[in-house]
């Protein structure tokens, strides 16, 4: 079990977005939302040539700031997620991604049923050092 996806204990991680800035590319945060539920599904980065892609192909692009490379969503885990608009902040740095998933899928992780989660936000914090699952999302078994 890895804990950090799979645990009750809370490892909020301040540091992303200074880690996503040391990137080599310019990016800025992109929320996924479900265009038909308007649930949020994740939260990427995007660099110029992801939203190029991702304009053009018709699909969630993203930059992954952790690997520092091109991230088309579903390219190896098979959730693809058809972008249908894509929106633009006020203050023209932030983007939201409204998609619909091809396979009900967005998350790497997995629920009971070992499908990819339909979001990654499938804990709630409960206080400071404790998260719990909100129900229909417990781990797999």
């Amino acid at each position: 079990m890895n804990a950090l996806e799979e645990g009750t204990v809370a490892q909020i991680d301040f540091g992303k977005v200074r880690s996503a800035a040391r990137s080599t590319h310019a990016l800025i945060p992109v929320v996924i939302q479900d265009v038909d539920s308007h649930e949020v599904l994740f939260v990427g980065y995007a660099n110029d040539l992801a939203l190029d892609e991702a304009l053009g192909s018709g699909r969630a692009v993203l930059w992954s700031a952790s690997r520092d490379e091109l991230w088309i969503k579903g390219a190896t885990s098979g959730d693809v997620l058809d972008l249908l608009e894509v929106r633009v902040n006020c203050e023209q740095n932030a983007l939201l991604y409204l998609v619909r998933p091809r396979t009900g899928g967005a998350c790497h992780t997995t629920a009971e049923d070992g499908a990819s989660r339909r979001t990654c936000f499938y804990r709630s914090l409960a206080d400071v050092s404790t998260v719990e699952f909100i129900d229909g999302f417990a781990p797999a078994k």
